[in-house]
């Protein structure tokens, strides 16, 4: 099976955009970290991509709000390559600010019709929170990144993480859906149900405010293990992205040969 390649997004504020395409080399995938003025220069390299990864920072200083310019600078520059992109049901993370991008573009919770339903408000406490938590996914998730996952620890680092909706319907859809895929084993922010991640129906576009990259070996732990390089349980996150599009490879091949 060929290596699947994922696309990190850097520039402009964005700050983690290293240590996630480390991630997803440990995975298995190829990794081609591409700052988003290249990209927007030639928006048709898009379709070469297997997946995309849109990092945390603080893209564009967090004027207007975290991820707004971001987004705005994706939909407008990137246009109907972007969206073609996510027409062909191809993977996509945000972390933290990028899952601020997401949800400002209207990709989560329904990215069928952008309509924007919920927010990433600032924080209950009013500030910047920076802390280890503990992280359980939900048993009825449909997202192909934490399948299989149980309670972890993963790092936060943001001031507007607070998930909120529209309106209380929201909640109970997204969750019968099981579109809710990560909560906080505590409130730690004010979110909506302690809500920590969410994907689309499809489970292939998920959004988080905790950083798996930040984890993705046990050096990087709070209290690091002696096997440094073992892995760590965001690890397990980009390794069940890469397994997905591999066993999606082989069923395209086999359904080939069928025919």
């Amino acid at each position: 099976m060929s290596q699947p390649v994922f696309l990190i997004l850097s520039g402009d504020g964005i700050n983690c955009e290293r240590e996630t395409a480390a991630a997803l080399a440990a995975a298995g995938a190829k990794a081609e970290i591409v700052h988003i003025n290249d990209l927007a220069a030639r928006p048709d390299s898009l379709a070469r991509f297997d997946g995309m990864a849109i990092p945390g920072g603080f893209s564009f200083g967090d004027e207007l709000g975290s991820g707004q310019i971001l987004a705005l600078k994706i939909r407008h520059k990137l246009g109907k390559n972007f969206f073609d992109f996510i027409a062909a049901r191809k993977p996509v993370i945000g972390i933290c600010n990028g899952f601020q991008a997401l949800v400002k573009l209207g990709l989560l919770p329904y990215p069928e019709t952008q309509k924007r339903v919920m927010a990433l408000a600032p924080n209950a406490q009013g500030g910047f929170i920076d802390r280890w938590v503990t992280l359980q996914p939900a048993q009825n998730s449909v997202c192909k990144w934490t399948e299989g996952m149980e309670t972890f620890d993963l790092p936060i680092r943001h001031g507007e993480g607070r998930v909120v909706f529209s309106e209380d319907a929201i909640y109970h859809e997204l969750r019968d859906n099981g579109q809710i895929a990560l909560s906080y084993a505590e409130d730690v922010n004010g979110s909506h149900k302690r809500i920590a991640g969410l994907c689309d129906p499809s489970g292939l576009i998920f959004g988080l405010m905790p950083h798996p990259e930040a984890f993705a070996h046990q050096a990087t732990h709070r209290t690091p293990q002696r096997a440094f390089m073992a892995a760590g349980a965001g690890l397990r996150i980009f390794k069940n992205i890469v397994y997905y599009l591999a066993e999606n490879q082989k069923e395209k091949i086999y359904a080939g040969r069928q025919h």
